[in-house]
């Protein structure tokens, strides 16, 4: 979990979510020609949770699940917990739409006369050991874990667990809880819902897109037989997008932010990108989109204001020089800007660093590293003042208890551009990264002025200062926040050493190729409208691999 900013930082006030209640559910699944298909049902239209959905049965686990152990058959690797959730998944699945996961004495799958001798309504495990029935939880897999979303009043803790359609049997809803049992495709599901003929839950669509993967029923019971585990696990979080609810999971760009916003999960952050407004992430903290959206620079450059009125602010990356933007920056911090950051020299980040100073009475000074001779002319940049390494920049407020301060420590990360920095805001375990880190796609490193090797040792120095500061977020100059910090930057790193070594394979095939067929080869998975400027990229990995050749390294 992410670490917490200070409570007297947060924009609204937290309550706890309601609390989640254990629940599993199952996906019963067959092989058809055109695929697998899995069996649905329509949820009562007066149902508590997801009233009228069309759902994968299931339910609460209840302590009956739990006792019924020794009437269940059971793979070596499955645990207590996943054995209890999986009996309760057979139960519903029985009690809902009369489909009964058990085998006989013989080892043969229950058939018609043994559904026929049960009742729905009676005690479920005492009745099937009454018939020597054994209930085949041992044959019933982990797919996926979900936790339902903070913001709502009922919760439940459930897994998605997977079977196999025992043949022979027919559905048959028991028409107070669920209705309408249905075997359908998941791309048919998915379609059907997005044009309004389908209702489903957010949980539902996500397992159902991630099932479209498979070909057959047992691809999906080898995939989850393989180690035992959900194959992912979430708790969703809502912000709002054109004036809706949208729901997203932790891999999405958006997760990050909406966590850092509003930590219990409500719902009151807008995720629309527009460069009108200045957008508040913490009471200290103001996000200020300038207008240059485009393939390099996402929904546009991204600047900050750090601090309040009581201190006033420091502005960190103005952007390019556009009036309109600047005028904005300026206005949001209400003319209090004590200090102008540039986190590096490229054309979308420091060229409004002037004219934002020219607004203010007194002028700031604009401080951040001046451009080294590798760097293009379009951004050459000189500032007021130099910055050191670990340097601090700090406010200072009223607040009660130091909640007025905020403190940004310097942290020098060469790699995009050798003039590049980041800031921590100390008190709040915030790591405005500039461009070295972005959200949803990967920043170009440009040879001369960007250099692969030292990208990589700032994310190291990034990822130990994670630790030491306790960083939770990342704050980018492109995209939304980033949650996890630490675990972020692992991935990223990950991400360049696995497109490296695709590098080394292409090179090692065509050693005399061009970056341009390297590229076609490394790249192949990047649109290739993006190939030349992955091929800047591309160079930067070449000149580090030949810097590591034996003989060339100077140490």
């Amino acid at each position: 979990m992410a670490i917490m900013v200070r409570p007297t930082q947060l924009l609204h006030p937290q309550r706890e979510p309601a609390p989640v209640r254990p629940a599993a559910t199952v996906l019963l699944l067959r092989d058809t020609p055109q695929g697998i298909e899995v069996l649905m049902t329509r949820r009562s239209m007066t149902a508590s949770f997801a009233p009228g959905a069309y759902v994968f049965p299931g339910g609460g686990v209840d302590a009956a699940d739990a006792a019924a152990h020794s009437q269940a058959t059971r793979r070596a690797t499955q645990s207590d917990l996943h054995l209890t959730q999986a009996i309760a998944a057979i139960r519903e699945s029985f009690e809902e739409l009369g489909i009964l996961l058990a085998r006989r004495p013989d080892g043969s799958m229950a058939d018609a006369n043994d559904l026929a001798a049960l009742d729905r309504k009676a005690p479920f495990a005492a009745q099937c050991a009454a018939r020597g029935l054994t209930l085949a939880a041992s044959e019933v897999f982990v797919l996926a874990h979900w936790i339902t979303d903070r913001d709502l009043p009922r919760r439940f803790d459930v897994p998605f667990l997977v079977a196999h359609m025992p043949e022979g049997q027919m559905p048959v809803a028991d028409e107070t809880e669920q209705f309408e049992p249905v075997w359908v495709r998941p791309a048919n599901a998915l379609e059907r819902h997005r044009v309004g003929q389908f209702f489903m839950i957010f949980p539902t669509i996500r397992t159902l897109e991630r099932l479209q993967a498979f070909a057959t029923v047992e691809a999906v019971l080898l995939a989850c037989a393989a180690n035992e585990q959900p194959l992912w696990t979430s708790c969703p979080r809502a912000g709002l997008l054109a004036g809706k609810e949208a729901r997203y999971m932790e891999h999405e760009t958006p997760y990050g932010e909406l966590e850092l916003v509003s930590p219990d999960g409500q719902i009151v952050h807008t995720l629309d990108w527009q460069c009108e407004q200045p957008v508040p992430l913490l009471r200290n903290v103001m996000r200020l989109t300038a207008p240059n959206p485009g393939v390099m620079t996402g929904p546009g450059t991204n600047s900050y204001l750090v601090g309040d009125p009581h201190t006033g602010y420091i502005a960190i990356d103005p952007g390019p020089a556009d009036a309109e933007h600047i005028d904005r920056l300026w206005r949001a911090a209400g003319g209090q800007i004590h200090l102008i950051v540039c986190t590096h020299s490229h054309p979308d980040h420091s060229p409004g660093a002037r004219p934002l100073q020219a607004l203010c009475e007194p002028r700031p000074p604009i401080v951040g590293l001046p451009s080294a001779p590798t760097a293009r002319k379009a951004s050459e940049f000189t500032p007021d003042r130099t910055l050191n390494d670990q340097e601090l920049l700090a406010l200072q407020g009223s607040g009660p208890e130091g909640a007025g301060a905020h403190t940004l420590k310097v942290i020098h990360t060469p790699g995009h551009a050798a003039n590049h920095l980041c800031l921590v805001l100390l008190e709040d375990g915030l790591l405005f990264s500039g461009d070295h880190i972005l959200n949803g796609s990967t920043t170009v490193i440009d040879p001369p002025d960007g250099d692969m090797t030292a990208y990589l040792d700032s994310l190291d120095t990034l990822s130990a200062a994670c630790g030491e500061h306790d960083i939770g977020y990342i704050l980018p100059a492109h995209g939304y926040a980033i949650g996890e910090a630490e675990q972020a930057i692992a991935r990223l790193k990950a991400h360049r050493l696995k497109r490296e070594a695709r590098i080394i394979a292409a090179l090692q095939a065509d050693p005399e190729g061009t970056m341009d067929d390297w590229v076609r080869v490394a790249y192949d998975d990047v649109p290739p409208r993006m190939w030349p400027v992955a091929a800047r990229s591309l160079l930067a990995h070449v000149e580090r691999l030949r810097a590591l050749e034996p003989g060339n390294n100077p140490q």
